[in-house]
C-alpha cells in the first residue's frame, strides 16, 4: 500500500490539529480506514491510495482552516473530510476569511461554509432573502450579524426581528406576566443572538430606545418599516397569508430576511406552513433571493450534522409520498 506524508510547521500546530488525545486523527482514521503515524512534525498516512490521498487533503485543509481562525474540533474535521472529497477547498477557505462583523469582544464573525457565504452575499445583494435550511446552519445568527453590521455602518436605523409565537411540540399553558413577558420565551433565541454579538447591556439599551425591536409576527400587521432590516425567524410556523403580510411591510431603504426549517413545523395539523410555497412563488423575481442550506452547512457539534442527515433520510419517503399526493389536486385546480 502506498504511503503519504504531511508536514506541519511546528509541534504546536500538529497538536492542535490532532486534538485532545488525538481525537481528530481518530475521526479521520475511522472515516477513511487509514492509519496516521506521527514523527516529530511529520505525519505518515498509511492506507489504500484513494483513502490516503483524501486523508492527506483533509489534513492540509485543516491546516488552512486553522490559519483562518477556525477552531479545529470534530465538526471542522467532518467539514475538512467533505471538502477533501468534493475538491472545493480553496473556495471554502476563501469563504471562511469573509468577516461579517465583530462581536462585543472584538472577535470576528465569519462564514464557515460555502453555503453560508452564498447566504451572506444574497442578503447583501438583494432586498428580500428567503433562507431555508436545517438546524445548526446559522440562518438566524448570520442574518442578525449582517443586520448588526449594517446598524454599525449607519446603513439602517433599526433592526426588527420577529418570529411566530408557536410552541415547539409541547403545550406550555398559561404564562404569567404582561404581554412582553408572555411572548419572551418564544423569542429567547433572538435575544441570545444579540447578546452574543453586541452584549447583553447594549442589547437592552437598544431595546429601550427602539433601535432593536423583537416581537411576534402579529405585531407587524399595518406597519411600514423604513431604513430597517426586518428579520423573520422560524418562518415554517407561519401561514402563506401571514408571510405575505410580513413581506409587504418594508419601505424605503429596508431589507427583509425570512428564515425557516421546513422539517421542523410546529403548527397544528389543520394549519399548513407557507414557507416552501412562499419561496416557490417568489423565486425568480429580481431583488429576491431564495437560498437553500443543507446538512453540509451545519456548524454545530458533529452529531447535529449526523442527526440532520438521519432525519432527512427518514423523511425522504414521506416527503415524496406527500408530493405525489398533492400533485393531482394541483393539476385539477389548474384545469378549473
Amino acid at each position: 500500500m502506498p504511503n503519504h506524508t504531511v508536514e506541519f510547521d511546528d509541534t504546536f500546530q500538529m497538536m492542535e490539529i490532532f486534538g485532545t488525545c488525538d481525537s481528530n486523527v481518530k475521526l479521520i482514521e475511522k472515516a477513511l480506514s487509514v492509519q496516521l503515524v506521527s514523527n516529530r512534525n511529520t505525519v505518515e498516512v498509511r492506507g489504500e491510495e484513494e483513502a490516503a490521498s483524501r486523508a492527506m487533503r483533509a489534513l492540509e485543509t485543516l491546516k488552512q482552516m486553522r490559519e483562518t481562525g477556525t477552531k479545529i474540533n470534530d465538526s471542522a474535521v467532518v467539514q475538512a473530510l467533505e471538502l477533501a472529497q468534493d475538491g472545493h477547498v480553496e473556495e471554502a477557505i476563501g469563504a471562511m476569511k469573509d468577516v461579517i462583523t465583530v462581536n462585543h469582544r472584538g472577535q470576528p464573525v465569519k462564514c464557515r461554509t460555502l453555503g453560508q457565504k452564498g447566504y451572506i452575499e444574497a442578503i447583501r445583494n438583494n432586498t428580500v432573502t428567503i433562507c431555508i435550511g436545517p438546524a445548526g446552519t446559522g440562518k438566524t445568527f448570520l442574518a442578525v450579524a449582517v443586520a448588526v453590521n449594517a446598524l454599525r455602518e449607519k446603513q439602517i436605523d433599526r433592526i426588527i426581528v420577529s418570529r411566530p409565537a408557536i410552541e415547539a411540540g409541547e403545550k406550555l399553558g398559561f404564562l404569567p406576566g404582561d404581554l412582553q413577558q408572555k411572548v419572551d420565551p418564544y423569542l429567547r433565541p433572538l435575544y441570545d443572538s444579540f447578546h452574543s454579538l453586541i452584549g447583553a447591556e447594549k442589547t437592552q439599551q437598544y431595546l429601550e430606545k427602539g433601535i432593536i425591536e423583537i416581537a411576534p409576527i402579529a405585531y407587524m400587521r399595518g406597519r411600514t418599516l423604513d431604513n430597517a432590516m426586518v428579520l423573520v425567524d422560524e418562518g415554517q410556523n407561519a401561514s402563506l397569508e401571514t408571510l405575505k403580510m410580513v413581506l409587504t411591510r418594508f419601505g424605503e431603504n429596508s431589507k427583509v430576511v425570512l428564515t425557516g426549517d421546513i422539517t421542523q413545523i410546529d403548527l397544528p395539523r389543520e394549519q399548513s406552513s407557507g414557507l416552501a410555497r412562499c419561496a416557490k412563488i417568489l423565486s425568480g423575481i429580481d431583488g429576491i433571493a431564495v437560498v437553500h442550506l443543507t446538512n453540509r452547512d451545519v456548524v454545530r457539534h458533529r452529531l447535529v450534522k449526523e442527526i440532520v442527515k438521519a432525519f432527512e433520510k427518514y423523511e425522504e419517503p414521506k416527503q415524496e409520498t406527500e408530493k405525489r399526493r398533492t400533485q393531482p389536486s394541483e393539476r385539477k385546480n389548474r384545469k378549473k
